[in-house]
C-alpha cells in the first residue's frame, strides 16, 4: 500500500484564487464500497435540503461539494492497494444515480474526478497514480478546463510551449465542468508541434481565471463557466504523461458519456419525488374528478406511475451499461469487449435522455396550475435534463447503434462514445 502523504503541494502558494470552501479533514479511506455507500446514505439528505431553492437563487453550493470530496465519495474505483475501496463502475454509477437523483448540478460537476481516475488506471504512469491516489483520498477535487469555443467543435487552440525546464500555457476554456469548485484543473493544449497535451494545475496559480459565467437554461450550478490561462507555468511535472489519444478506444470516454447518462435518470427519479410530494401536499382534484384527493385521483395515479416507470427503466439502464463497461475491464480492455461496451452506453444514454425529459413534462401532469407556480421550481427537472441531453446530440447515439446493429460498424473513436 503507498503512502497517502501529500508532498509539498504549490496550493499553499498560490493564491490566484482562493477556494470558497477549503481543504479540511477528509475521513479515513473506506475499505470497501459498502462503507462509502453508508457515508453517501448519511449525507445525501443534507444535500437535497434546499436543493430547490438553491437552483433558483443560483447558489453555488461549495460545502456540499467539498463534503461529498471528504467523505471519499469520488474515491470508489481507487484501488485497495492505493488505500481505496477497489470498487467498480457499477458502484460509482450507482452512486452518481443517487446524488443527481437529489442533485443533478453536483453529479455532473464531480464528472472530471472519474474519469481522471479511470484514466490512471488504464495507463501506465505509476508516479502519478501514487501522488493522485493520495490527494483524491485526502479530499482534493478536480475540475476540467474544458472544450473551446470557435472553430470546429472539439478543436483545441490553446498553446502550452517550453519555457525553460518548464512549460507556459494560453487559452481560454469554456465547458470547465466543476472547476469553480476544484483544487486543481485539468486541462489540454497543442504543443510546439500541434500535439494535444494534458496538463494539470492548482486553482490558485497565477494566470489561471475561473469565471462564473456559466449562463444556461439549466444545470447552472455546474460550475461550468471560462477558464483562462494567462502566460499560467506549467511544471514539468504537471504535464501527463500516457494521454490517450482521439484515435484511440479507451474507457475514460464511454465512462464519461455513462456518468452524463447517470445524472438523466436521477433527474428523472427527482421529478417522480417531486411530483408525488406535489401531489400529496399542494395539488387539489381537477372539479369534475370524483376523488376528494388529488392521491386518488386516477389520472393522477396513472402519471405518478408512467413517471417512476420511466425512472425505473432509466436506472436499470444505465446500471446494466456500467456493468458492460466493468465487463470490458475483466476482458483486459480488449478492442472488442470497449466497443460492446460504448455501444451499450449508446443505448443507455438514448434512452436516459428520453426518460428523463418525459418523466419531468409528466410531472406537470400531477396538479393544475399551479405545478406552474415559480416557487415550487418544477421546471428545474426539464431544463437540467434537456440541458444535459444536448451536450452530446442523442440522434448520434441512436445512429452509432444502429450501424453496429447492422453493419458491426463501431463508434467514432473520436466523437463522444
Amino acid at each position: 500500500m503507498s503512502s497517502l502523504a501529500e508532498p509539498a503541494s504549490p496550493l499553499l502558494a498560490d493564491t490566484a484564487n482562493p477556494h470558497p470552501a477549503p481543504l479540511g479533514q477528509a475521513l479515513p479511506p473506506a475499505a470497501d464500497a459498502a462503507v462509502l455507500f453508508a457515508r453517501a446514505q448519511a449525507l445525501l439528505p443534507q444535500v437535497a435540503e434546499g436543493a430547490a431553492a438553491r437552483e433558483s437563487a443560483r447558489a453555488l453550493p461549495y460545502a456540499l461539494v467539498r463534503q461529498i470530496a471528504e467523505a471519499g465519495l469520488l474515491t470508489f474505483r481507487i484501488p485497495q492497494a492505493y488505500g481505496g475501496p477497489g470498487g467498480s463502475i457499477h458502484d460509482v454509477v450507482r452512486f452518481l444515480v443517487d446524488l443527481a437523483a437529489v442533485d443533478s448540478n453536483i453529479a455532473q460537476a464531480l464528472r472530471p474526478n472519474y474519469g481522471f481516475i479511470e484514466s490512471l488506471l488504464a495507463g501506465n504512469d505509476e508516479a502519478a497514480r501514487q501522488l493522485w491516489f493520495g490527494r483524491l483520498l485526502a479530499g482534493h477535487i478536480l475540475g476540467n478546463g474544458g472544450l473551446e469555443r470557435g472553430g470546429a467543435h472539439g478543436s483545441t487552440a490553446a498553446r502550452i510551449l517550453r519555457d525553460g525546464d518548464h512549460y507556459r500555457v494560453n487559452g481560454t476554456k469554456y465547458y470547465s465542468t466543476g472547476a469553480l469548485y476544484a483544487d486543481w484543473i485539468t486541462s489540454l493544449a497543442l504543443d510546439a508541434d500541434g500535439k494535444e497535451t494534458a496538463f494539470f494545475v492548482p486553482r490558485g496559480r497565477a494566470g489561471v481565471a475561473l469565471v462564473d459565467d456559466f449562463d444556461t437554461a439549466g444545470q447552472r450550478l455546474t460550475a461550468s463557466g471560462t477558464t483562462r490561462f494567462t502566460d499560467t507555468q506549467v511544471l514539468a511535472g504537471e504535464v501527463r504523461s500516457g494521454h490517450f489519444s482521439r484515435e484511440k478506444r479507451n474507457p475514460v470516454t464511454p465512462l464519461y458519456q455513462l456518468i452524463l447518462a447517470a445524472v438523466e435518470a436521477g433527474i428523472a427519479r427527482n421529478a417522480l419525488a417531486d411530483a408525488v410530494h406535489f401531489a400529496q401536499k399542494h395539488a387539489r382534484p381537477i372539479r369534475h374528478s370524483s376523488a376528494q384527493a388529488s392521491v386518488d385521483d386516477p389520472y393522477v395515479r396513472e402519471a405518478v406511475g408512467q413517471i417512476a416507470a420511466q425512472a425505473y427503466a432509466a436506472e436499470a439502464t444505465v446500471l446494466r451499461a456500467a456493468s458492460a463497461l466493468d465487463a470490458a475491464w475483466a476482458e483486459q480492455l480488449s478492442e472488442e469487449a470497449l466497443t460492446r461496451a460504448s455501444v451499450e452506453i449508446a443505448q443507455a444514454q438514448h434512452f436516459a435522455v428520453a426518460a428523463a425529459l418525459q418523466a419531468s413534462e409528466l410531472a406537470f401532469d400531477v396538479g393544475g396550475a399551479s405545478a406552474t407556480d415559480r416557487r415550487h421550481n418544477l421546471d428545474r427537472h426539464w431544463r437540467n435534463a434537456r440541458t444535459v441531453a444536448n451536450h452530446n446530440p442523442r440522434q448520434w447515439k441512436a445512429a452509432a447503434a444502429g450501424a453496429w446493429h447492422l453493419k458491426g460498424e463501431p463508434p467514432p473513436t473520436t466523437g463522444a462514445f
